[in-house]
């Protein structure tokens, strides 16, 4: 019989996810049948639903669109905080939970993980600040709803949830009769108007630049945004949140522009623009050193997927994927006034010395190729990594605005398995990879093959920069890092393990792990706990101002 599970599954499997997370629970043990009795999707299981959160947050990144499940309560308000992060930057993650059968939840059963009051809502409305939407299934709506909402993931770019009773998910469904509705590439009225003046905008403008965010990467619409940089000849730079959006190595790009840490010239070039045109932007602290970058709402025009403002004056809001396209049928005259180039590492030379920051992120742009991803933790990794430019057809994922420590290792391990092609690299502290090393078991399993940088600094570096340099708040349990591997069903079979103190040990390790890639490679990087990036450094004082 098919049924509303398998409808819901069909649904996801259209929109191009092939695997699906979580953790199992009484209330969604049934659902997770259809799912593994189907040989067109694949049951990822985690360690728990937090990590679940963050490796479809993963997936969804490179992928486009992710899926977990957990069970009613105490497993869904486990994965809040991965949700959270999806919300805020802007990441399409649906979430489906097993809950209790329609008759336990009408007649208020004090069944276990409820709060023992009969009131089956409670954590529906928890996550209604964290969603674009939120489904409860019924045998009446569910296919209805189940469409509702995986449009408005599609469209807004944000995580919806889906309530599953446990009874609902093997009621009768008929199969879909037609792909969920896309967006027409049409032009709304309000956007032609906006295009036009945006047209005369950069028709007027002496010396323009473009700022793209990460908005560009959650809508996949960097093609787009190339098009229009290269028919007129634009500079462009990005924010750190954002950073990726634009091919680092194309000649029209200026660098990562951080606010009033950034390198001349590039701080000039963008804060004296007669016209910043931000596409898909945020300014958040964290990207622009907090809130210290150079321009003004004179010289802005913003396109955001929620937020359009010119001069700042707001306007109709529009459809970015589709507006971004639009951008390269403007016509008005292509610049020809010199683009600053970026500047590249020259060939390092490799001493005894020990490991520093400096050294490290020297090394580590030198170490990248063309199609690697990179993941960086929020902390030492984001910050020394923001300055290192990519190559070509690279991808990078951080989570500067939400910030949740330990997030990127498994959405590492989610963005692996969406795209088992692409090289992953992982640089995370030792303090982050303390919450979240759980899911190693995972990797193992799964049989993913990244390279893992852990930088053991003994404690938590942003931290200490911030406030309380010595304070024992900062401090962590010192592991044995190089064997955790081991620990966690690790053989030399599937892993192979470093532990560096030197420049020399560093390549040699480095060298050695880029060749092998059909094992795990985990690198502990030693490196002074005082010792820090300079943008870290930078920003750690304006925060600690911002907050005094």
């Amino acid at each position: 019989m098919y049924t509303v599970a398998d409808y819901l599954l069909d649904r996801l499997k259209e929109l191009g996810i092939d695997e699906i997370f979580g953790v199992p629970g009484d209330y969604n043990l049934q659902f997770l049948d259809h799912i593994t009795a189907r040989k067109d999707l694949k049951w990822v299981g985690t360690a728990n639903e937090l990590n679940a959160a963050y490796m479809a947050d993963g997936y969804a990144r490179t992928k486009g669109i992710a899926a977990f499940v957990t069970t009613f309560g105490v497993g869904e308000l486990s994965a809040v905080n991965g949700l959270a992060g999806s919300f805020a930057e802007n990441v399409p993650v649906v979430e489906i939970v097993g809950s209790p059968t329609t008759s336990i939840q009408e007649t208020k059963k004090l069944v276990h993980h409820t709060l023992g009051d009969g009131n089956f809502l409670r954590f529906e409305k928890m996550h209604e600040e964290v969603t674009s939407a939120i489904a409860h299934l019924t045998a009446e709506n569910a296919l209805t709803e189940i469409d509702r909402v995986l449009t408005i993931a599609l469209t807004s770019k944000r995580p919806v949830y889906i309530n599953l009773p446990i009874d609902i998910a093997d009621v009768h469904a008929t199969k879909p009769q037609a792909p969920l509705n896309q967006l027409t590439s049409k032009l709304t009225d309000v956007e032609v108007a906006i295009l036009s003046k945006i047209e005369d905008a950069l028709q007027q403008a002496e010396n323009p630049v473009i700022i793209a965010g990460h908005e560009i990467l959650s809508y996949h619409i960097e093609q787009h945004l190339d098009e229009f940089i290269q028919k007129f000849n634009l500079p462009i730079t990005t924010l750190p949140l954002g950073k990726s959006a634009f091919n680092e190595e194309d000649a029209h790009y200026l660098g990562t522009y951080t606010g009033s840490t950034t390198a001349e010239p590039l701080r000039s070039r963008v804060d004296t623009a007669d016209l910043v045109l931000l596409l898909g932007v945020k300014l958040t602290d964290s990207a622009t050193s907090g809130f210290s970058f150079g321009f003004t709402e004179k010289q802005i025009i913003s396109i955001g997927s929620t937020e359009v403002l010119f001069y700042g004056e707001k306007h109709q809001k529009v459809q970015l994927d589709r507006f971004v396209a639009a951008l390269a049928t403007l016509s008005f005259s292509r610049f020809t006034d010199d683009i600053l180039p970026v500047k590249r590492q020259l060939d390092l030379e490799i001493k005894d010395n020990k490991i520093t920051q400096k050294y490290f992120w020297k090394r580590v742009e030198a170490f990248l190729v063309k199609g690697d991803t990179v993941v960086s933790e929020q902390g030492t990794s984001f910050f020394g990594m923001t300055n290192v430019p990519l190559k070509k057809e690279m991808r990078f994922i951080g989570q500067p605005l939400w910030g949740s420590i330990g997030y990127t290792f498994p959405s590492l391990l989610g963005s692996q398995i969406a795209n088992k092609t692409s090289r992953h690299l992982l640089f995370i502290g030792d303090g982050s990879l303390q919450l979240t090393v759980q899911e190693l078991g995972t990797a193992l399993r799964e049989k993913l093959t990244p390279i893992i940088f852990v930088i053991n600094n003994n404690g938590y570096t942003v931290e200490r920069e911030i406030h309380g340099a010595t304070e024992q708040y900062n401090d962590i349990p010192m592991w044995d890092y190089q064997n955790l591997p081991f620990v966690f069903g690790g053989t030399t079979n599937n892993v192979t393990v470093y532990k560096v103190t030197t420049e020399k040990e560093l390549n040699k390790a480095m060298t050695a792990a880029r060749q092998d890639n059909t094992r795990l490679q985990w690198i502990e990087v030693i490196m002074d706990q005082d010792d820090a990036p300079v943008l870290l450094k930078k920003l750690a004082k304006i925060f600690a101002q911002q907050n005094s």
